[in-house]
């Protein structure tokens, strides 16, 4: 599905699941991508969150093809040249596969090459970063999993659904009451 809730030109977006005037996502997933996605009313909420000057973070849980070494986790840390450009130091280890739901549609699998799981934490949100990050330190990305927005984590919200956040995940990142919800898409 599109993380948007206009012009999906025959696929399904935000507004086929979610029923809530005057919301709308901060940031969003490629379609083949999938985790935690921000609603807010709240502009100021949504600017503070996806301007690359405040320096939110946002972490991933990545399945990579193959098993990358210190050298590869390291260089991600400390950022990788992509489209001509370095990209800002993020945090980057080696984690045990989660705990997740099946994708509807299954990710490539070969079985002569083994995959591992990295948690990549990035303070910087490009399109594409963390494929284009893994590729460039040779790993090609097979599933991305957003699993938290700054203090806010997706925990066990199950795939196309949604929830109000508490007043204290309110508090957590906004000064003001607001209309923000989190969802799983």
């Amino acid at each position: 599905m599109l993380t948007q809730f206009s012009g999906g030109e025959g696929r399904h977006t935000l507004k086929d699941y979610i029923d809530i005037p005057g919301v709308y996502p901060v940031g969003r997933l490629d379609r083949d991508s999938e985790g935690l996605l921000l609603l807010t009313d709240d502009g100021a909420l949504a600017h503070r969150l996806t301007d690359p000057r405040f320096a939110h973070p946002r972490t991933y849980w990545v399945q990579v093809e193959g098993t990358p070494d210190g050298e590869a986790l390291g260089r991600l840390a400390a950022g990788v040249e992509i489209q001509g450009i370095r990209t800002r130091p993020a945090t980057a280890v080696a984690i045990a596969e989660p705990d997740l739901p099946e994708r509807p549609v299954p990710i490539r699998v070969r079985k002569s090459i083994p995959t591992s799981w990295i948690a990549l934490t990035l303070t910087e949100g490009r399109n594409r970063q963390v494929r284009r990050m893994t590729a460039a330190v040779g790993y090609a990305t097979l599933r991305l999993v957003r699993v938290a927005i700054g203090a806010l984590s997706l925990g066990d919200l199950a795939p196309g659904r949604w929830r109000e956040l508490s007043e204290r995940e309110l508090r957590l990142i906004t000064s003001k009451p607001s209309r923000s919800h989190i969802g799983r898409f």
